[in-house]
């Protein structure tokens, strides 16, 4: 298939593009600076550009949607502009040139109110219920993609729990530049139960849905690795492969919450710049527990990941020794 990958100049977008690229596929790329692949064709453009946008899915066979505004903070405008009004940009384009199967990239967030996920699939997103823009707007778009789904215009949603791997700036950067400069705990001992996912199987999971399209169109489906540890294991293993003292000090998650929305007020009033050091999403990201049932999605993707968390540290030791 002719196949464009929005978003192929971060981590996961680029892998993605690189694995549809072996796997057979014409893959185009779009998004506003080059992605640095080769063998694929790049175009620029924000999918804030309708113009941009036409040009770019043109004779396309198939869309995989990445390109999104992700962070713990900003106006909620930008997001809303990005990630809501940018993703029903490309659907409509898509629909309109023809395109028959549109994977949206979503996150497991969209459906987080806050509290513990043990065990379960995925429910419905929920952008009234979920904290943070970047949550909420992901929530609303979901919502819009799935809404377009039909016999002719295939749309499924997939959502990768916390992807990481070499070159992520996402988790494993923040991780190591938090714990260096000291302002990373962990929250209530680091005991709760988290699942993650390695940027190899993530993009597995994407292409397994792009070739089952016919099992997930209309569907939205949790990916991990099936392998939850405590955060507090899994933030070490991150530090210790970067080559940096995990963190030793711990903070009760009730308090790093009320923290993070004080912090997160202040900081927005504030107008600094960047990332507050806390947010309340953030502290419950690290003190409640997430991990999901993978048998519905193993069962609808014919997938099993590749990569064991153990690998993934391992490649992820390998490619800090060697920079």
């Amino acid at each position: 298939m002719r196949v464009l990958v929005t978003g192929a100049s971060g981590m996961l977008g680029r892998v993605t593009a690189e694995l549809l690229r072996a796997q057979g596929h014409e893959v185009h790329t779009f998004q506003r600076r080059p992605s640095g692949l080769t063998g694929v064709e790049d175009s620029l453009g924000s999918i804030t550009e309708p113009a941009a946008v036409e040009r770019a899915v043109l004779g396309m066979d198939a869309v995989v949607h990445l390109a999104a505004k992700v962070s713990f903070a900003g106006a909620a405008a930008d997001f809303e502009a990005v990630n809501v009004e940018g993703t029903r940009c490309l659907l409509d384009a898509a629909r309109t040139a023809g395109v028959r199967d549109f994977v949206f990239i979503s996150s497991p967030s969209v459906a987080h109110v806050g509290t513990s996920i043990v065990g379960q699939a995925a429910t419905d997103a929920t952008p009234e219920k979920v904290l943070g823009h970047y949550a909420q707007t992901k929530a609303k778009a979901e919502l819009i993609a799935l809404a377009a789904n039909s016999d002719s215009f295939r749309v499924a949603a997939v959502r990768p729990h916390i992807v990481w791997g070499p070159g992520d700036t996402q988790l494993v950067e923040r991780v190591l530049q938090r714990a260096r400069a000291g302002r990373l705990p962990v929250l209530d001992a680091g005991t709760a139960l988290v699942d993650t996912t390695y940027v190899d199987n993530a993009a597995e999971a994407i292409g397994a849905a792009l070739a089952r399209m016919d099992q997930v169109a209309g569907l939205a489906v949790v990916v991990t690795n099936g392998e939850p540890r405590p955060i507090g294991e899994l933030i070490a293993g991150i530090c210790e492969a970067g080559g940096v003292r995990p963190p030793r000090w711990s903070v009760p998650g009730r308090v790093a919450r009320v923290a993070g929305s004080l912090v997160e007020f202040v900081w927005q009033r504030s107008g600094a710049d960047g990332e507050p050091p806390m947010t309340r999403f953030l502290a419950e990201q690290l003190s409640t527990a997430h991990w999901f049932d993978q048998r519905r999605t193993r069962d609808l993707l014919g997938w099993t990941p590749g990569v064991s968390l153990d690998e993934g540290l391992a490649r992820l030791s390998e490619h800090y020794q060697q920079l």
